[in-house]
């Protein structure tokens, strides 16, 4: 890639990249690694298009160029993703946060006055809880991992993003909640069943934490009976749960949902069409 102008890497990695990722894609890919070599916006990025990349600069882009055919996700490459308007840093420990889980945050926060008690279960990165917190700033956030490198990652963003998250090492499992109370508690915690392997891709499937994704075939709603047990003891009087689910498993959801004792269940389909998000009340 000697002699290569910033316009024309973008043109030299659809070519590298070709029968690794649909054309589409590569494009963006370019403008987040030159964004990130860089350290240039997209419009800086754009003016700058005819200037020549360094020795250090490509070798930079070679790497992360073969890091891309071994499908390793861009944003573990450059480290970090947006997310509800916010940067998070993210890593192999943690899921990349989804622009479906933006859409679960939406309903969260037009629902919910800024001074409610809330729970983040499975915080990952942390983006749901700290998230939540830049745009109700007065209310209390919590935010639960089983994983001490997730939340370690959490804890870093929400340094860096200056928000007041409290983060504690959980097995949702294995819980005593003793008096703990919220107003609502949220959760994306794994759902995608072992049959459903097959229709994902090689970088989430090599790469993303697979304790954060997948449950056996035999019991997927593991995670959300559990978290419905502990919202009827956690939840204030009238409180919310809301959840991220399986698209295919919204009527099992619902069921399991009646059978905890919650009412007013609503699920939602994401700008896909999928059933994606569900809330429910404690009765």
């Amino acid at each position: 890639m000697s002699g290569t102008t910033i316009h024309q890497f973008t043109s030299k990695l659809q070519s590298a990249l070709k029968g690794y990722y649909p054309e589409m894609e590569i494009r963006p890919m370019a403008k987040l690694l030159l964004q990130h070599v860089l350290k240039a916006d997209n419009t800086r990025l754009l003016l700058m298009g005819n200037e020549l990349l360094n020795t250090v600069q490509l070798a930079q882009l070679e790497e992360y160029t073969e890091q891309l055919k071994q499908h390793i996700p861009i944003q573990y490459i450059i480290g970090s993703t947006e997310f509800y308007g916010l940067e998070f840093m993210v890593n192999p420990a943690v899921l990349i946060p989804r622009p479906e889980t933006e859409e679960l945050m939406h309903w969260i926060i037009n629902d919910n006055n800024n001074g409610k008690r809330l729970l983040d279960i499975g915080t990952g990165s942390g983006c749901i809880a700290i998230s939540l917190k830049a745009n109700m700033p007065r209310a209390d956030v919590s935010a639960w991992d089983i994983s001490e490198a997730a939340l370690q990652t959490a804890q870093n963003n929400a340094i860096k993003l200056e928000q007041d998250v409290k983060f504690k090492l959980t097995d949702i499992l294995n819980h005593d909640p003793g008096d703990e109370k919220f107003d609502v508690i949220v959760s994306n915690p794994p759902y995608v069943r072992e049959l459903e392997k097959k229709m994902m891709e090689a970088n989430v499937l090599e790469h993303e934490p697979e304790t954060a994704l997948f449950v056996s075939d035999n019991d997927p709603l593991i995670f959300y009976r559990a978290i419905a047990q502990l919202g009827q003891k956690m939840l204030n009087n009238n409180g919310l749960l809301y959840f991220e689910i399986n698209e295919y498993l919204a009527a099992e959801m619902t069921s399991m949902l009646i059978q905890q004792g919650f009412i007013n269940i609503e699920c939602r389909k994401d700008l896909n069409g999928k059933d994606r998000m569900m809330k429910a009340q404690k009765s």
